[in-house]
């Protein structure tokens, strides 16, 4: 799995559409292969992005982890 680290905006993590995941104990899938989560805080949609880091003007590097 990549855990990425958009330039100014979320933490995207590269799975397959699909996959299986629990958010409070609610069981989802996701619709994309990639899931966007909240890096500056101020998404109505947390912990998915809805990209308030545009309208907030949130500044931060790019970057990668990658799990094996």
């Amino acid at each position: 799995m990549r855990i990425r680290f958009r330039e100014n905006g979320p933490y995207v993590l590269d799975l397959p559409e699909g996959t299986p995941f629990r958010l409070n104990g609610e069981e989802m899938r996701l619709e994309r292969a990639k899931l966007a989560l909240c890096r500056c805080g101020h998404s109505e949609r947390k912990p998915f992005c809805d990209g308030s880091h545009k309208r907030v003007g949130f500044q931060a590097e790019a970057g990668e982890i990658v799990l094996q």
